[in-house]
């Protein structure tokens, strides 16, 4: 395992019409670092925000390439988290609670 702090696990909320969505199932959506395991990132949400995580799926998003005035670049790669949390828990991205 890596030795990462808490803060460092979590860079921040993905809020899209997707996560959005999510909630309903009881389910918030974080982009995470890359080197974090999903144990680290459980640790790192119920450290953070007082609640019981039941599952964390993981996914890295591959950078776009993008063009800009002719010049070519390339987005980085995003790891995102999707943390379902226990019944009767909820977390309020908008204002951290």
């Amino acid at each position: 395992m890596t030795d990462l702090r808490h803060y460092d696990v979590i860079v921040s909320p993905a809020i899209t019409e997707k996560s959005t969505m999510a909630s309903e199932y009881n389910q918030v959506v974080f982009n995470v670092a890359r080197k974090a395991t999903k144990p680290e990132i459980k640790a790192a949400i119920e450290a953070l925000f007082g609640v019981k995580v039941r599952a964390v799926n993981t996914q890295i998003r591959k950078g776009k390439v993008k063009r800009f005035r002719g010049t070519v670049g390339r987005l980085s790669d995003v790891k995102k988290a999707v943390v379902t949390l226990a019944e009767g828990h909820s977390i309020d991205v908008a204002t951290g609670l």
